[in-house]
């Protein structure tokens, strides 16, 4: 097996740096590789929870001058990760959330402070950190997007570069009198460059130049080449289906373990149904819901906005409500939803609780306790939390989009597949089909058998990293090969 060396690059890393499913993925993926010969070095901004994280820092490259203050590449690791910390004060030397500011608005200077990223990138590509020169560097989503734009302008020789997409919606568009800034040639502000509609998108710089594209699963790499799902991106992405390919996600399964959780009340493996009723019985207590055995317990771990659907949820708590069903919420996001939540929380005392934030002990309380959880999406590219559902035993119910579709099997297609059914799934996304899924849901748990069945399957369910890091591995051979 040819070893190959990674340089990852993204805006944030578990568990340092989170503010959604990349940082998950950008932590889990490097130690999956290892096992498929495949040696990883991430670089992320140099944020003050990042420098204090580091163990055995030390200085690999120092720059007087880079876009606006000095700067130094520190090497270090945290909690088996080895990482590369872009360590440059004037840009990332702020507290609180790495995209936005206290007023909640994005920071001004974003363009720059993850061009500054991609730019370091680009220069360990081409041999910046001699200790570590790699065959490929791997760019996630817009914020690492230049890097693959910048090593295409550099010329021969470089790495091979892949972008992977996961979450289309965020394009990171800019002005074009960024461009100089930016460290393109003006010739790249062009229809099959980065221009977009009037802008800069460091996103689409990074699929119209990466070598390989990746999307984190195979529906959502579907769906993104039609005009709808495409975003204005369609086009392009048809224009590349020969380099663009969908691969799972998966969960870090020593994390998600409930049979070594330490955040839930009692561990469990699949054939343990009375502990995990320990669980359920924790989770009504800590939301103050009704002692309520055999009410279906559905369960929400999700950002509050348009995109997750939550409005549709919201719609349908007449449904919950008529059903028998008690909600357990977790999340945070629009203010008008999160506003709406309470107010049912607190109109509908021991059937509906809500907690606004995020808290990834209670998370895993949710997924241990709830029957089922919901993820009404509209679009979904792959989807963490119903991975970690099916781990857990919490039945998913899902919208039948993106890597939802590719990871929960209905009763509708046994049929076809084979396979054991770990959930239930409802098309098209809206309220009366969600109000179809959550009935239908309601209805299998209170078959007891068919339910078992149901969080059994789930269980016994693949969702680790390990062969899904065999594709990553399997495309990156290819591309050092082709490159060589």
């Amino acid at each position: 097996m040819t070893p190959i060396r990674v340089l990852a690059v993204a805006s944030e890393v578990y568990p340092i740096v989170k503010t959604g499913g990349l940082a998950d993925v950008v932590g889990a993926l490097p130690a999956a590789l290892k096992q498929h010969g495949v040696t990883t070095r991430t670089l992320v901004p140099g944020y003050p929870d990042v420098l204090k994280a580091l163990v055995s820092a030390e200085t690999l490259l120092h720059r007087p001058e880079f876009y606006g203050g000095p700067i130094r590449v520190l090497g270090g690791t945290h909690d088996g990760l080895d990482l590369f910390a872009l360590d440059a004060p004037h840009l990332y030397a702020r507290p609180g959330n790495p995209y936005v500011g206290p007023d909640g608005r994005d920071w001004p200077d974003n363009g720059i402070r993850f061009a500054a990223l991609s730019r370091m990138a680009a220069e360990i590509g081409q041999g910046a950190i001699t200790s570590f020169v790699p065959d490929i560097v791997h760019a996630h989503d817009w914020q690492a997007g230049l890097a693959p734009a910048l090593l295409h302008y550099a010329g021969q020789p470089r790495p091979g570069t892949v972008m992977t997409v996961h979450n289309l919606a965020y394009q990171g568009q800019f002005s074009p009198d960024m461009l100089a800034a930016f460290g393109l040639p003006g010739e790249s502000y062009a229809l099959h460059g980065v221009e977009y509609y009037g802008t800069i998108s460091l996103l689409k710089a990074g699929l119209q130049f990466a070598d390989r594209i990746t999307t984190v699963s195979p529906t959502y790499a579907r769906e993104i080449q039609s005009d709808e799902g495409g975003m204005g991106l369609g086009g392009l992405l048809r224009e590349r289906a020969d380099v663009l390919s969908g691969i799972l996600n998966g969960i870090d399964i020593s994390v998600w373990n409930p049979a070594t959780d330490p955040d839930i009340a009692a561990r469990f493996r699949a054939e343990q149904p009375a502990e995990r009723a320990v669980n359920k019985a924790a989770l009504q207590r800590r939301f103050g819901l009704d002692p309520a055995p055999d009410a279906m317990l559905l369960g929400v771990i999700s950002r509050l906005s348009w995109q997750k659907g939550l409005d549709l949820l919201l719609e349908n708590i007449p449904t919950l409500l008529g059903e028998g069903i008690q909600l357990a919420l977790l999340g945070s996001g629009d203010r008008d939803l999160q506003d709406r939540y309470t107010a049912l929380a607190r109109d509908n005392p021991g059937r509906i609780a809500v907690v606004i934030g995020y808290d990834e002990a209670l998370a895993h309380l949710i997924q241990a306790g709830a029957d089922a959880l919901a993820v009404p999406s509209r679009f979904e590219p792959c989807g963490l939390t119903q991975l970690c559902a099916l781990r857990y035993g919490a039945v998913p119910v899902v919208a039948n989009v993106g890597g939802l579709a590719d990871t929960v099997l209905d009763f509708d297609e046994v049929a076809i597949t084979g396979d054991a059914p770990t959930g239930v799934k409802f098309a098209p996304v809206t309220s009366d089909a969600l109000a179809h899924g959550l009935r239908k849901a309601n209805l299998l748990f209170n078959d007891k058998v068919t339910w078992r069945r149901l969080q059994q399957a789930g269980m016994a369910t693949d969702v680790s990293w390990h062969n899904r890091a065999g594709r990553y591995a399997a495309l990156y051979r290819e591309l050092a090969t082709m490159r060589r």
